[in-house]
């Protein structure tokens, strides 16, 4: 549905996009990060057409987006960081506007309602769009994107500034819209990413350092370094020990459980094994170890590590005169 070959984007001297190439697949949900200044937002902009790139292309089913942009936008709804809204306007008129503004041919009262009925603003659908709340009007943003049923919808940070409960209303709005759309997900919310992705891309400083799947993403960062355990011992002189513990970098204290026993995260240095030092350190103070878990690296957990991964990549290495 989606190819990105080769994109090349220069600002001057600075490479924003340098030589990315990835695809997207109908019926996807595609979380796309990275941290700022990585040329996330270039990227997303070079998709959508509001920008030349440099080099390469952007083929949006089957059209280049740079060749034939009109008939490319046709197949895009698009949804930016801030929603393009006209606030002295009603949502009724609003969409009516972008209904015309699109040239869309579908049953104009049909299709309104349909999309409304899925973003769920019939409700405020006579209402000023000025006076409604920022969930709404992000929903507003949401219903303009979705006019003329475009097969690919972007995202930009679409949850910025969302209480609580408006955040998991758009998630599962999101994951929704992903049944019958492709969809590009740009944020720089981890757990968002996570919650609603099938597949995760990460760029940093122009490049690609990762595309998979959501659930293998942990094969990407080698070494189980976190655990869970639950001790049989007082709560500050097990802390105290863990902390002292030769090849443990971090321990945080988690509540206490049954059994008379208290609940630890630790973390291992790089590359060590804790296992058998955490247990003859218990066993020497007789605190049972009763419960040792592994813990899963999280998606920050990975981001953090394949970006810090790339950075050392890209720095030139030292000749044997400069050692």
């Amino acid at each position: 549905m989606i190819k990105i070959d080769h994109l090349v984007k220069h600002f001057g001297d600075k490479k924003a996009v340098n030589d990315i190439s990835f695809t997207v697949e109908a019926g996807e949900i595609v979380g796309f990060l990275g941290p700022n200044g990585a040329g996330k937002s270039t990227t997303m902009n070079i998709l959508t057409g509001y920008l030349s790139s440099t080099s390469g292309s952007a083929i949006i089913d089957g059209v280049d987006i740079l060749e034939n942009p009109m008939e490319a936008k046709k197949k895009i709804g698009f949804l930016p960081e801030q929603p393009p809204l006209y606030l002295d306007m009603t949502v009724e008129e609003y969409l009516n506007f972008v209904y015309e503004l699109k040239g869309c041919t579908l049953s104009r009262k049909k299709h309104l309602a349909e999309i409304c009925e899925v973003v769920k603003i019939t409700n405020v659908y006579k209402r000023m769009i000025k006076n409604l709340s920022k969930g709404y009007k992000q929903r507003v943003g949401i219903a303009q994107a979705l006019i003329g049923n475009p097969k690919v919808i972007i995202f930009d940070e679409p949850t910025i500034g969302l209480d609580p409960k408006q955040i998991i209303e758009i998630r599962n709005l999101i994951k929704t819209l992903g049944r019958d759309h492709t969809v590009i997900l740009s944020t720089h919310i981890l757990p968002e990413a996570q919650a609603v992705c099938d597949r995760i891309i990460i760029i940093n400083e122009g490049k690609v350092v990762a595309n998979e799947k959501r659930e293998n993403l942990t094969n990407l960062i080698q070494g189980n370094r976190r655990f869970e355990i639950q001790v049989c011992g007082p709560q500050k002189e097990v802390m105290s020990e863990l902390k002292n513990m030769q090849g443990i970098a971090k321990v945080e204290y988690l509540g206490n459980s049954e059994l008379d026993s208290n609940m630890f995260m630790i973390e291992s240095q790089p590359g060590i094994d804790i296992r058998k030092t955490l247990f003859y350190a218990l066993a020497r103070n007789n605190w049972p170890l009763i419960g040792i878990d592994a813990m899963g690296a999280t998606l920050e957990d990975i981001f953090i590590s394949l970006v810090d991964k790339a950075k050392e990549q890209q720095k030139p290495k030292r000749t044997k005169a400069q050692k």
